[in-house]
């Protein structure tokens, strides 16, 4: 069992949180800001995203613990007491997350009655895991220490998703000082799991007084995972599956297919205050393909084990204990394997900002990428942004204040200071340049803990390559 609890706390380590995109967010010289506000404002005719390179995204982190909080170089505490006080301190409720993005295409082209449509296809990979104390405390310190404490069950939580999003939006500044927008999206699962709403406690208390000293309950067990696109790469045959196949072919609508939308607006306060906000992945994906799910339920009451030492003849075996008691314990609760369809809701995203325009313009208004297409805006701004995503147990939240300014026609650049479920020192710097129809950025977070990354709790990474046409 403490084998199991050390590789669980390497794994937090280094996997880890949000869905950070406060750099991009309002920035209108990206057009993958179109992608978490479709109502921002527009201000080229047409643009195109480099196939594979238009948008690059790693974001992993550790709401509880850090790398460092368990290898650090110390001569005053072991790694035996650092895991123990990473398991104490960490509540039920923190976790390890990890997003990342891949940009397959991206286009979008503004029509004579000044609508800008734009579509796309990019892949994600989400995964969320909350800390299960209660099964970390047994696993790493045994129940010697916890007669009549319930070990809760329901700590285990955890769910991921490999998908494929196919999306399609239009954008419209319908006043002088609204713009509205809107997309639909279509998802390709091609792989999924799920764990949640679990139930159960295990607990131990002492004997009746017979000849068992500890009577060992699993009590109202209820367990359950729930998975899809797997089921084909681990039929037991002869012949080693084609994952790669299997995962193209899911990926291109052979996977279990949702829906989604994601709506947006901006609206111009005044000349320099502009506000705006977005929902994003409203929907739904339908499981009902290559499901497979697996039940674990039922009550046992473990007295011990009477071992009796029976005279055996030569070539006679032993009683067969364990093998006993793992049949008993089978019976009692039994692991089920079921072929039931089922959805899930997409991890719904909010996102609000509050822009305050500031400094000298420029004159040509084609590189003022703060000019709100008929406003003339300065070229910095200063804001607070508020962003959230729903999570199984609760959502998450992340408060933003950013500087951003434009030095030149084609530099451009975003410093943010972000607190959230991580950490409330987390700054973030975002670099974009316009090289002739070439737009470059890069943006990464976490900036004051570069000096040693075991030490951060997230981590961040997003790039990507644009054709613009003004």
């Amino acid at each position: 069992m403490k084998f199991l609890s050390i590789c669980w706390i390497i794994l937090i380590g280094f996997t880890g949180v949000s869905q950070n995109k406060q750099l991009l967010y309002g920035v209108k010289d990206i057009p993958q800001s179109l992608l978490l506000n479709p109502g921002g404002i527009v201000q080229y005719d047409k643009h195109f995203g480099i196939p594979f390179l238009s948008h690059i995204h790693f974001n992993g982190g550790a709401s509880g613990v850090t790398v460092y909080d368990i290898f650090q170089n110390s001569i005053t505490t072991n790694i035996n007491n650092r895991i123990t006080q990473a398991i104490f301190n960490q509540k039920n409720t923190d976790f390890f997350t990890v997003t990342q993005q891949l940009e397959i295409i991206n286009f979008g082209w503004r029509n004579n009655q000044e609508y800008y449509f734009s579509g796309g296809v990019y892949q994600e990979f989400d995964m969320i895991t909350y800390f299960p104390r209660d099964l970390a405390i047994l696993g790493w310190e045994g129940n010697a220490n916890y007669i009549d404490y319930e070990f809760d069950l329901a700590d285990l939580n955890t769910s991921g998703d490999l998908l494929t999003v196919y999306h399609f939006g239009a954008n419209k500044k319908v006043t002088d000082k609204l713009t509205l927008g809107a997309r639909i999206k279509v998802y390709s699962s091609i792989f999924n799991f799920r764990s949640t709403n679990n139930k159960g406690t295990f607990v131990t208390r002492a004997g009746d007084g017979s000849q068992n000293i500890y009577d060992h309950l699993l009590q109202n067990a209820d367990v359950q995972m729930q998975t899809s696109g797997f089921a084909s790469l681990i039929e037991s045959d002869n012949e080693s599956p084609n994952v790669g196949g299997h995962v193209v072919g899911r990926a291109f609508f052979g996977g279990n297919l949702g829906i989604g939308i994601d709506i947006g607006a901006t609206y111009e306060l005044t000349n320099n205050w502009v506000v705006s906000a977005s929902l994003l992945d409203v929907g739904a994906i339908f499981h009902t393909n290559e499901v497979e799910n697996y039940r674990a339920h039922g009550s046992y009451n473990l007295t011990g084990l009477n071992l009796i030492f029976p005279s055996l003849e030569e070539g006679e075996a032993t009683l067969p204990y364990y093998q006993n008691l793992e049949d008993e314990i089978t019976e009692q609760v039994p692991i089920d394997t079921l072929y039931n369809k089922y959805t899930v809701m997409r991890p719904m995203k909010m996102n609000a900002e509050l822009m305050y325009h500031f400094g000298e313009s420029f004159s040509n208004k084609e590189c003022d990428c703060l000019d709100m297409g008929k406003g003339d805006f300065g070229n910095q701004a200063v804001g607070l942004q508020l962003n959230s995503i729903f999570r199984p147990k609760k959502p998450q939240y992340a408060a933003t204040l950013f500087y951003y300014r434009r030095f030149t026609d084609f530099l451009a650049g975003k410093i943010t200071y972000t607190a959230d479920s991580f950490s409330i020192d987390n700054v973030g710097l975002l670099a974009v340049g316009d090289f002739g129809k070439l737009n470059v950025y890069i943006g990464i977070d976490n900036l004051l803990r570069y000096g040693n990354l075991a030490k951060a709790n997230h981590v961040s990474l997003q790039l990507g390559l644009n054709l613009k046409y003004l």
